[in-house]
């Protein structure tokens, strides 16, 4: 994956420090989530290069979009990539471990996401920042679940994006913490392929879950019309 700024319509990524690259798992998390209830503050865990954080800038009317990052490197690209959006009066990254976060902040958000760590079960990577970043052991879904029924207001909504194989495990952790699934998107990279993600929306309503499924690709470089409509306010090319 390349190590180029990522050119976005209304922002640009800086990622040359940063262990995981700009991915279609991010950027769909960012465009999916709602932001249909207004919320005034947001909360971005694991922010990496801070685009799921600059999307949702980009959405929403939210006064406070606050980050949080561990890995020193991708903290400082972070806290760049904000000061250098239309944006950065909004935007703050804190470098510190979601634990300590939650032990520290009194005040609670409105809207939280997370493209967290997983792969769990494959290789792991010798570069240490990369497998920080990757896998589910540096960041446990139980630990995850319980920070954000911790930090989320009472009427917020969590959003995360994971391995399609994950689903049904991350749900029933969820509802241990009192998280409810409310919308599920299934991702599909074409027709014919199997499911690959899973992006899900909690809060602490239980409801009748609305579920969707999203095909990218018809064809290579071909993509859907649902796929378009989704990023298209993001992709320079859509």
């Amino acid at each position: 994956m390349s190590s180029l700024p990522f050119k976005f319509k209304q922002f640009t990524i800086d990622q040359d420090r940063c262990a995981m690259k700009i991915g279609t798992d991010a950027v769909l998390l960012g465009a999916w989530t709602s932001v249909n209830q207004e919320p005034f503050s947001v909360l971005d865990i694991g922010a990496g290069s801070g685009v799921i954080a600059l999307i949702l800038a980009q959405r929403s009317n939210a006064e406070l979009i606050d980050a949080i990052e561990i890995a020193d490197d991708a903290y400082e690209q972070c806290t760049e990539n904000f000061e250098n959006s239309s944006w950065n009066d909004r935007l703050f990254c804190y470098h510190t471990s979601l634990k300590e976060f939650t032990e520290e902040i009194e005040d609670k958000y409105d809207l939280i996401v997370s493209n967290p760590p997983f792969y769990s079960d494959d290789y792991k990577s010798d570069d240490k920042q990369r497998a920080l970043a990757r896998f589910e052991d540096a960041l446990p879904f139980s630990h995850l679940l319980e920070s954000v029924s911790n930090l989320l207001s009472k009427n917020g909504v969590f959003s995360v994006v994971l391995p399609f194989k994950e689903e049904e495990k991350f749900i029933a952790l969820a509802t241990e913490s009192r998280l409810f699934p409310n919308s599920i998107l299934r991702v599909k990279g074409n027709p014919s392929s199997e499911i690959k993600r899973s992006l899900m929306q909690f809060s602490f309503t239980e409801c009748e879950v609305e579920i969707d499924e999203l095909i990218i690709e018809t064809e290579r470089h071909q993509y859907t019309q649902d796929y378009i409509n989704l990023t298209k306010d993001f992709y320079l090319k859509m």
